[in-house]
């Protein structure tokens, strides 16, 4: 029901638009249509990986990896895979519904999605080029700490459970 909501107010929100200035409305929609094409490729190309990855791993594979009974060491795999991966959010969050649905746990989830966007190691050489070697070790540091903070605070809010 609440997607129903969101459509209407956006078509709503569209037609306004629409009808207060046309030729702003048309480029805005250009705009959008040459970023979706942009993004596409990209976001189907990942999507399409990780339902690769989910047909050859059952759900059981997938909970053993980071489900809830990982535990802390799938977490800690979590972290690391999310800390060295280099996927934009408008990809991470999908794929991460997929993981769940999947088997994963909500905790391992948490962990992986927070220093997937927090956490920079491929993107520590250029970070280190405009910020410094010491503030970008301490920030990427301090991320990767952050994110261990939100798979806990979200274990905790979720109990464990999936």
């Amino acid at each position: 029901m609440s997607t129903i909501v969101l459509y209407g107010v956006a078509l709503g929100l569209f037609a306004f638009s629409f009808f207060k200035d046309k030729e702003k409305t048309k480029k805005a929609l250009r705009k959008a249509l040459a970023v979706m094409e942009n993004i596409m490729p990209e976001f189907l190309v990942v999507i399409l990986l990780v339902g690769i990855l989910l047909a050859f791993m059952d759900p059981q594979l997938i909970s053993s990896l980071i489900g809830v009974d990982s535990g802390m060491w799938g977490v800690f795999a979590a972290l690391v895979v999310g800390s060295i991966t280099l996927i934009p959010g408008f990809v991470a969050f999908p794929m991460a519904s997929m993981l769940l649905q999947g088997g994963a746990g909500y905790m391992q989830i948490g962990a992986f999605v927070s220093s997937l966007m927090m956490v920079g190691v491929v993107t520590f050489p250029v970070e280190k080029r405009f910020f410094g070697t010491k503030f970008t070790i301490l920030r990427n540091v301090l991320a990767f700490l952050f994110s261990i903070v939100v798979a806990l605070a979200i274990g905790y809010v979720m109990g464990g459970a999936r």
